[in-house]
């Protein structure tokens, strides 16, 4: 393998694609050379244009639908699908054959996430691509894409940086790898989305970033994008006359961004339209939300445009003359957004849950509360105590505090591209900041929202090599497994079970630990289940820490892995004495190891990343 001349940052999201690159010869300190790959792609049959961003969006057309030649990429004459602006396009009208959000769906544990489950709710008729395979599909266009623009830096031999969410848990991270090591990506790193995020910043600021920052400063990412909210918290701190940056915090996984906001604006548009007399069924609802997106995000543009046409297809026969025609305000838009998803509220408010039917339709398990600003006072109150460890910060919050004190706040994003959005959660968090007495946070102005993930995380692999400045924090969690008590038989009473501790919280990838002194049995040769916890709070506990119980906010359950482990000439069912080993691999997913006491085998025990089998 031929050494890695550029650092290629790849922002694999919810409803965009986009590439980043740095040559790694040429940069010189924080003063690095770095562009954006213009992604070929098809914009309409048989028609190819460059454009930023590869919409995450796989149209699945009928066999029918399309003439020889409208699917042709430069790389390509065979494939029978279309991927990003036309398949979103295309797609809005035909719902049923559009693969979108394969990203939510890769982080769904209730689902086989290997399995051909998209579209969620196509005709039986319709080929479907698991999540595993959509994600794929997205990075092959990338690879194929640098190919063809650098032929003589063939993609295989570049540093790749992929991007992932702060809050996905081991299985999620494993399956993302899974995918871009199908790709070619063979010298992988991934990094995560805020991170990034504060890297294009820093990037950005052509080093002057040490001027908008000062030791004891607490920056809080928000990164509301397609389909997920994300809070990471990060301190500056200075050692030996040098700032540092210290990621400190990142919040649970949150399944809310633009898919909730697309969906609740089809509802408005919807009810306006019943209010005339017409009812849309589900497969027009579906169609209504996908043009919603789109004028969403032309109306949150800065412009004077009022309003953007919707045109609702019918199920008739007369595509045309049955359509239905309607309109998406700017009003529209800032209402239900403001009012349902950033709403004024106060630090001592709580995410609120709702009653849930017995039975559900299988599909993304969704935040049941829309409201990013009571999600983030939920984030910032259980965080209160993640820099008391932390040199320099001791006694910063007044007594009495109730939250973690930002400094600064940093946005990311397609949605904070309204100003409108984004000055509302300042306001809210400059509201909380000012309730007990701290000064307001000030904003740290950031770069492209579409490109900054990408840009940052071409920097991060060039940072690696020793240039620029580099986030410290390692694993986002502590993570547990657990082992159960040895007990007599007792009818309806379950074994007790402890939480042994792993990886504490910020384990450095790429490190290992051996758990002291301690050893435990492992069963062999049957079927057992291995259960997983993390905890994004719990930052005391160290390697070998076991654990007799827990509050509910402090540890949550992971994936469980179901299997056998072979026995390797014991008997069935045996229970060898092992002492565990764990590692965190450079890509930030937990291996466990079990050896035995008489050193003649080994297991290896990893998070599930089937979900569901």
């Amino acid at each position: 393998m031929s050494e890695a001349r550029f650092s290629i940052g790849i922002d694999l999201g919810t409803t965009h694609c986009a590439l980043s690159y740095v040559d790694l010869v040429a940069g010189d300190g924080e003063q690095v050379i770095q562009q954006v790959l213009p992604v070929p792609q098809l914009t309409a049959p048989g028609t190819v244009e460059s454009l930023d961003l590869l919409p995450s969006f796989i149209y699945l057309p009928h066999a029918s639908e399309l003439a020889a030649g409208d699917l042709d990429l430069p790389w390509t004459h065979t494939q029978d699908y279309a991927a990003g602006e036309m398949a979103r396009s295309r797609g809005a009208a035909t719902p049923i054959r559009l693969v979108s959000s394969a990203k939510s769906w890769l982080c769904h544990a209730g689902v086989d996430r290997r399995s051909a489950i998209l579209p969620a709710d196509a005709p039986p008729e319709v080929t479907r691509l698991s999540p595993l395979e959509a994600s794929l599909r997205y990075l092959h266009h990338l690879r194929n894409a640098w190919d063809q623009a650098q032929p003589a830096a063939p993609f295989v031999d570049q540093e790749i940086v992929v991007t992932i969410p702060a809050s996905f848990d081991p299985a999620a991270r494993e399956l993302t790898a899974e995918a871009a090591r199908a790709a070619g990506c063979d010298q992988l790193i991934l990094l995560e989305e805020p991170q990034a995020a504060l890297y294009s910043w820093i990037e950005h600021s052509a080093g002057g970033w040490r001027k908008q920052v000062r030791p004891g400063d607490i920056i809080l990412v928000v990164d509301v994008g397609g389909g997920t909210s994300d809070f990471s918290l990060i301190a500056v701190i200075e050692r030996a006359g040098t700032l540092e940056l210290h990621r400190v915090a990142v919040g649970e996984h949150i399944l809310l961004g633009g898919d909730n906001m697309d969906l609740a604006l089809a509802y408005a548009v919807a009810g306006k339209l019943a209010a005339q007399g017409n009812k849309l069924d589900a497969w027009q609802l579906r169609a209504l939300t996908h043009a919603c997106r789109g004028a969403k995000e032309t109306l949150l543009q800065e412009g004077e445009l009022a309003s953007v046409p919707l045109l609702i297809a019918s199920r008739g026969t007369k595509l045309i003359g049955g359509s239905l025609r309607s309109e998406l305000t700017r009003e529209d838009v800032s209402a239900t957004l403001l009012d349902g998803f950033f709403p004024p509220a106060s630090i001592a408010d709580r995410p609120q849950g709702r009653g849930r039917g017995g039975l559900t339709q299988l599909g993304l398990p969704y935040a049941q509360d829309a409201a990013v600003t009571r999600h983030l006072a939920a984030f910032l109150s259980r965080q209160l105590a993640a820099t008391d460890e932390l040199s320099g910060f001791n006694g910063r919050l007044p007594e009495g505090a109730t939250f973690l004190h930002p400094t600064a706040v940093l946005f990311n994003g397609g949605v904070f591209k309204s100003s409108l959005l984004a000055e509302r959660t300042l306001a809210t968090v400059n509201s909380w900041l000012t309730s007990e007495g701290a000064p307001p946070a000030r904003l740290l102005a950031g770069t492209n929202l579409d490109l900054a993930v990408a840009r940052g995380a071409a920097y991060y692999g060039y940072v690696r090599r020793g240039q620029g400045v580099r986030i410290r924090g390692g694993t986002a969690r502590s993570y547990y497994v657990a082992v159960e008590s040895s007990m007599p038989a007792v009818p309806g009473v379950e074994p007790p079970v402890q939480a042994l501790c792993l990886a504490p919280f910020g384990m450095e990838e790429g490190s290992e630990a051996a758990l002291p002194s301690q050893e435990f049995g492992l069963v062999v040769g049957e079927e057992v289940r291995f259960r997983f916890f993390g905890s994004s709070v719990r930052r005391q506990d160290q390697v070998g820490t076991l654990l007799d119980e827990w509050s509910v906010d402090e540890l949550q359950e992971l994936d469980e892995i179901l299997t056998t482990l072979p026995a390797d000439g014991r008997t069935a069912g045996e229970v060898v004495r092992v002492r565990l080993h764990a590692r965190v691999t450079e890509t930030g997913t937990l291996e466990l190891e079990a050896l035995p006491h008489d050193g003649s085998a080994r297991w290896k025990v990893e998070f599930d990343v089937r979900g569901g089998e």
